[in-house]
């Protein structure tokens, strides 16, 4: 945006120095700013993402995907399931450092997939699929809609928090790996000085 401003700006500069472009030239040169920036933004912009789409993410841009996602399912749901979003969300925030040079065809990294872009979205859009006046009427023994999200997101909550505790054991293991090697290395180099 700012590039095409400055272009559109040095243009009118030089042909106001050629011919006086006056107020109307002045005003054109504005609008037409405005145009490019608004053309800008709108052709840079990303789409959305959808639930079909979030399967097709790269693995380390996956959790920011599926937060995004969850953000805008938050208005339809109800404000028992509030807190588990923002706890999912606070997780999902903390997942992309570790999947950075995780393998995307690691066993954890398939399960990760799945969690984030099949099975919540499956348990959102299953809930949204039932009809609003229905969601908190308990049916055939089961229980009400509203109690059967919460209940899902839940077990989605406690397994990104245990899929991210097994990410960050394995990276705390090698930090301690890493600790022990430099202090046998360098701590025994003092001792052989001394």
């Amino acid at each position: 945006m700012f590039a095409a401003t400055m272009a559109i700006a040095i243009v009118a500069a030089v042909a106001n120095q050629l011919v006086p472009i006056h107020r109307i030239g002045a005003v054109s040169a504005m609008l037409l700013a405005a145009v490019a920036c608004a053309a800008v933004w709108f052709v840079s912009r990303e789409p959305a993402t959808t639930s079909a789409t979030l399967a097709d993410a790269d693995l380390p841009l996956l959790s920011q995907r599926a937060e995004e996602w969850l953000e805008r399912q938050r208005p339809a749901l109800p404000a028992s399931a509030t807190r588990l979003v923002d706890d999912i969300a606070r997780k999902l925030q903390d997942l992309p450092a570790q999947l950075v040079g995780l393998d995307s065809r690691a066993p954890v990294a398939d399960e990760i997939r799945k969690l984030l872009s099949r099975e919540l979205p499956n348990l959102i859009e299953g809930y949204r699929s039932v009809p609003g006046s229905l969601r908190r009427n308990a049916r055939n023994g089961m229980a009400d809609a509203d109690t059967q999200l919460v209940e899902g997101l839940g077990v989605i909550d406690g397994q990104i928090a245990r899929l991210t505790e097994q990410l960050g054991s394995g990276a705390f293991d090698t930090l301690a790996t890493n600790n022990r090697y430099l202090a046998t290395k360098y701590r025994g180099d003092d001792d052989l000085r001394g």
